[in-house]
């Protein structure tokens, strides 16, 4: 009614989209939870990069690829976002509602190391 509802961020990536652009190699995906969670459950060719433990000087260089970050539902993603911000590390954007929102998808899960 008063329009406070959040503006959508050009940095959110739907799982959709993100899947897009793995298949056409144009992406690396950051899993920024903690080893237990990416071991259970990740995106296929992900890295992990706990937040806990977050570094953005630690990414790896894309390569003439796109940097998305990820996480159980958003949220962690997203402080790590702020966090390459303020460090001026190069990220392109976090995947939205996580990977709860892949899963949901349908789209391909990998699990272990």
């Amino acid at each position: 009614m008063f329009g406070f509802s959040r503006k959508p961020d050009p940095r959110d990536i739907s799982p959709e989209r993100l899947k897009a652009m793995l298949d056409a190699g144009e992406a690396i995906v950051v899993d920024v939870r903690e080893p237990h969670e990416y071991e259970a459950a990740h995106i296929p060719g992900a890295l992990n990069l706990p937040l806990s433990r977050f570094d953005p000087s630690a990414l790896p260089a894309p390569a003439g690829r796109r940097l998305v970050l990820s996480c159980a539902s958003g949220g962690r993603s997203a402080r790590a976002l702020a966090a390459c911000d303020a460090a001026r590390a190069a990220v392109d954007g976090h995947l939205a509602s996580g990977i709860g929102a892949w899963a949901a998808s349908g789209l391909p899960i990998a699990r272990g190391a």
